[in-house]
């Protein structure tokens, strides 16, 4: 990647790009450089076309303790209290705004995401798995949507994503309650696919299923997910009219007659290793 990162890393092999999360703040606590990088940093994924999957992942033994708080403090008490004016309340919500921007650009990325999680994830981090595609945690992984006990509502999109993943009424227990809860409840409710022993297992679970969605066809991957999210606020019906209008394009694509051909052949498929931006 052209940028450089403080909170962030990035590795990238045989089209897959490893998204690790590095604090600087303990547990990759979010601070205000996090806050910042990422939107640039999904921006500039979504560029890359040899990219057609990404994993997200923590640094060290958790995937992130969330929102850090002690380097948030100092922008966050200039904006809050009850005799704040108006404008100082309106640049709050920007702020938040542009917090959202980063998860709400992993939702809305033509690529798959795939959230590796180990240790605790907390608050911000539940956020951010939530706007995942998909999310597989370790035997030990726990999660927490924290915020009540912080008097804080959750503004990052887990109240948006999370009941179309758990269902309303888990989603409302974990807001509710603030409590937390392991592996074996997040495997249960549909909030992660798979349960891995350790985290060595869960990153190689992690990037051979990354690797399995890179070999295939990156148009349909993409319009499979362009699908999907289409039609999370959508009828049936209008769902069924857009993928009608996608396929009608796909089924025009160098990749499908490639896929034609080889079975035909009996062989494997060669599709083109570049992701078409756009939907």
């Amino acid at each position: 990647m052209a940028e450089t990162y403080k909170s962030l890393s990035t590795s990238t092999q045989n089209g897959v790009l490893t998204l690790t999360l590095l604090g600087p703040g303990k547990g990759n606590a979010m601070g205000p450089d996090f806050w910042a990088e990422l939107p640039a940093a999904i921006d500039e994924i979504n560029q890359m076309d040899d990219v057609r999957a990404v994993v997200v992942r923590g640094s060290g033994d958790h995937f992130s303790y969330g929102l850090d708080l002690p380097q948030m403090m100092p922008k966050l008490a200039a904006m809050v209290g009850p005799n704040q004016m108006a404008d100082r309340r309106r640049e709050l919500m920007d702020m938040i705004r542009q917090m959202q921007s980063g998860f709400q650009k992993m939702h809305e990325s033509p690529k798959p995401f795939i959230a590796a999680i180990h240790g605790w994830c907390i608050g911000g981090g539940l956020n951010m798995i939530s706007a995942a595609d998909i999310r597989l945690c370790s035997s030990t992984a726990k999660f927490s949507l924290r915020e009540a006990k912080l008097a804080i509502t959750p503004d990052i999109g887990a109240l948006q994503w999370l009941p179309r993943i758990v269902g309303e009424g888990i989603t409302r227990e974990m807001a509710f309650t603030a409590g937390d809860y392991d592996a074996t409840f997040a495997l249960r409710t549909g909030l992660v696919n798979h349960v891995l022993n350790t985290p060595d297992e869960l990153f190689a679970k992690a990037d051979e299923l990354a690797q399995q969605i890179a070999d295939n066809a990156a148009l349909a991957v993409q319009g499979a997910k362009a699908v999907l999210n289409y039609g999370l606020d959508k009828s049936i019906d209008a769902g069924l009219q857009y993928v009608a209008v996608w396929n009608s394009s796909q089924l025009q694509s160098m990749d499908f007659s490639e896929a034609m051909q080889a079975t035909s052949e009996r062989r494997q498929a060669a599709f083109n290793k570049k992701l078409n931006r756009g939907y």
